[in-house]
Parts: structure tokens; C-alpha cells; sequence
């Protein structure tokens, strides 16, 4: 079983299956403690029939305290694994992972976005943004691709099959600052057979002033207007 007292012993194994160090966890750890805090669900009042029970009482909880419940999410959110594999990981069923899922999943998404670690989401806000610029506006430019279960409908079949993995997919664009590492902009959710300049052109991504861009040989003819793009010419 995965225990962060015992993970955060072991570097390289903690930032491959959470993508941060620990002492990165330990800056996100008090707002997603407020944030936990903020979306608990309210307790019923206590009754007679249903009387209150008392603090630390019940069964042990399979994620104890708010270091678990981070780790947790943050390797779901890393690794994708099926709710069973990481119920194996955690001690739990499946049906608890799901649970703690849908639970914990709007608590870190509210802590990010308290922290501004949240990337945009709209291509024309990029230009105006303080990320973007960071350090001098060094952009690289990747369509990301997670392998999906086959649909059973022919149609959605055909718009899933992407190409390039020779499997079903969903697909984003990512555009990362390379001076901070940062993701500066994430693109909404698109099926895998779309192409990754299509998908770019739709974006209208918006681009700081003197901007150079680094893209591979998927966005073969993208320039947008005022940057300077660096691309791998095709043998």
C-alpha cells in the first residue's frame, strides 16, 4: 500500500507518481486543508435516534488524514489507473475509490485555483498572462493523447481512433512555459482523430508579443503572427 509517511522517503518514486516534491506537496497542503474544510458536506443534527458519535470514533478511516487524501488524488490524477488497480494501491474497493474521487477531486481543482496554478483555458487570454511571459515568453506547444476503452458505437469508434497510437483516445493542447515548466494553457477536450494543427488553429491561441514557440513536425505549416517558431525539419 501506498503511505506518504513512507513515500515522501523516497524522491524520485514520490515526483514520478505525483509530479511534485514533497516540499511542493508541502506548499500545496494547507489551501487543499482549507479547501477540504470549505466543501465538507454538512452533518445532520444530532437526534435521539441518530445521536452524535464521538470524535475519532468508528472504524479506521483508509485515508486518515489530509496528507493521504492528497496523495491519493494526486496520483489518480498522475498515474490514470482503473478505480481497481488504485484501490489495491490505497487498501480500498472500487467503490470507495470512486467515492473519494468525486469528493476529493473539486477540493484540489478549488486549491489550485486559489494558488493560480490552474492553466487557461481559453487561447485568447495567453497573450495577457503573467505565466506565459515569465522569464521571457519561451513557449513549447505538444498535443497530449490518454488511451481510452473502445467504444462500442461504430461512429464514435471512427472519432476516437487516433492515427498516431493506433488506439482510441481523447486529446488536449498544452502550451508550457520552458523557462518555469509551467502549463500555461490547456485546450478543451477533443476526440483523438482530430490533427494536432487543427486542433491548434481552433484554439486561437493569442501569443505575447516576441514569443518564440517550439512544436514538432504535428503542427507542420502553424505560425501564428509575431512569433518566431522553432520546428525539426522531416528528413
Amino acid at each position: 500500500m501506498i503511505e506518504y509517511s513512507k513515500l515522501k522517503e523516497k524522491p524520485r518514486e514520490f515526483l514520478a507518481v505525483t509530479s511534485l516534491t514533497d516540499e511542493e506537496f508541502q506548499v500545496l497542503l494547507p489551501t487543499f486543508e482549507k479547501c477540504y474544510e470549505l466543501l465538507l458536506p454538512p452533518k445532520p443534527k444530532p437526534s435521539k435516534k441518530h445521536k452524535q458519535r464521538a470524535k475519532g470514533g468508528g472504524r479506521r478511516a483508509k485515508l486518515p488524514s489530509l496528507s493521504e487524501k492528497l496523495l491519493f488524488i494526486l496520483v489518480y490524477q498522475k498515474t490514470a489507473p482503473l478505480q481497481t488497480a488504485h484501490g489495491l494501491q490505497f487498501g480500498m474497493s472500487q467503490g470507495q475509490v470512486n467515492h473519494w474521487v468525486h469528493r476529493l477531486l473539486p477540493v484540489l481543482q478549488m486549491s489550485l485555483q486559489e494558488l493560480g496554478m490552474k492553466p487557461l483555458r481559453k487561447g485568447e487570454q495567453v497573450v495577457a498572462s503573467i505565466e506565459a511571459s515569465e522569464g521571457g515568453a519561451n513557449l513549447s506547444l505538444d498535443a497530449s493523447e490518454r488511451l481510452l476503452q473502445r467504444p462500442v458505437n461504430n461512429d464514435k469508434q471512427r472519432a476516437k481512433y487516433s492515427g498516431k497510437r493506433k488506439t482510441h483516445t481523447d486529446k488536449n493542447l498544452l502550451l508550457v512555459n520552458e523557462n518555469t515548466k509551467r502549463v500555461v494553457y490547456l485546450s478543451e477536450t477533443v476526440d483523438g482523430k482530430k490533427h494536432d494543427k487543427k486542433l491548434a488553429d481552433e484554439s486561437q491561441i493569442s501569443y505575447p508579443k516576441n514569443a518564440s514557440l517550439t512544436q514538432d513536425t504535428g503542427f507542420q505549416g502553424y505560425q501564428p503572427e509575431g512569433v518566431v517558431v522553432q520546428q525539426p525539419k522531416k528528413k
